[in-house]
């Protein structure tokens, strides 16, 4: 087991309990923060939690529910669109009018301090920008747009939400509790009865400007993301278990070219054996402290 010289705590691993919560636990993020000024910054589904989005896995890394559509699922068959869109639909009225909490603001504040080289987010929700970030790379894309799949026109939601709501205004009554990334939980709906509008310039097949599961992320985010870590003195992760390689790489690199890493996450997460800092704290918790 290692140690952390930002706290007197070890460095856990996936097998070991969580350590008890102290002051030096609290203060150790800040310490870390203020020995690096140019941190590579990755945010995953728990930093919008207390936004009222739900994340995907549970403590131990577990699925919550049944895995994300693919994109091969999604573009093989009208049905499985239907049962996305029909949830996105509702699920889109919560998801829509999430608003930034404490640690989007607070990392935003960081931004204007100078400390942060790139905020590379897994989230598709928006809302770092919406707090004041401006050097972010949205690495899965952002749910506020849809792309048509063959002429590649972008709309947004907002425009194609309405759309969706004039050709169902059967579904409009329907209520769900929202689910990760703007999806809502349907029961025993029929979905076959839902009507998905077409691209309205070339007929084509639209989907959210988001990267499936299964679906590469493009290439000049990645480029953009490495060009920013190779200037960063340390890396710091909040909110992401790392499960997808999509974004453990970039850890993976880092501790490769010897950077710090620090992580604000209350349960394990794949870099575990990877951290230099481990900081089991809730988020907002762990960075208040740097709210103006």
């Amino acid at each position: 087991m290692r140690y952390s010289r930002y706290t007197t705590h070890p460095v856990r691993t996936l097998s070991d309990p969580l350590p008890p919560v102290d002051d030096a636990l609290h203060e150790a993020l800040p310490r870390f923060v203020q020995a690096h000024q140019r941190l590579f910054v990755i945010t995953g589904a728990g930093i919008s939690t207390d936004s009222g989005i739900p994340d995907y896995r549970d403590n131990a890394g577990a699925w919550k529910r049944s895995p994300p559509m693919t994109l091969q699922a999604f573009m093989g068959s009208a049905r499985a669109r239907a049962r996305y869109w029909a949830r996105s639909m509702i699920g889109w009225r919560s998801f829509g009018r999430a608003e930034p909490n404490i640690a989007h603001h607070a990392l935003a504040a960081m931004e204007r301090t100078g400390h942060i080289e790139l905020l590379l987010t897994q989230n598709v929700d928006g809302l770092h920008e919406a707090a004041g970030s401006h050097n972010v790379v949205d690495l899965h894309g952002r749910l506020d747009r849809v792309r048509c799949m063959t002429c590649g026109d972008i709309t947004p939601r907002s425009l194609f939400q309405k759309k969706l709501a004039e050709a169902n205004p059967l579904w409009l009554d329907m209520q769900a509790t929202i689910a990760p990334d703007g999806d809502a939980d349907l029961d025993n709906a029929d979905f076959a009865s839902f009507l998905v509008p077409p691209c309205p310039i070339c007929g084509g097949v639209l989907k959210p400007d988001v990267v499936f599961f299964g679906e590469n992320v493009p290439r000049a985010r990645v480029d953009t993301a490495w060009a920013h870590l190779a200037r960063a003195d340390a890396m710091l992760v909040i909110g992401s278990s790392l499960m997808v390689y999509s974004g453990y790489r970039f850890v993976r690199e880092a501790s490769r070219r010897g950077l710090p890493i620090a992580s604000v996450n209350l349960g394990v997460t794949r870099a575990d054996d990877l951290l230099d800092l481990r900081i089991p704290l809730p988020i907002a918790d762990a960075l208040a402290p740097f709210l103006p």
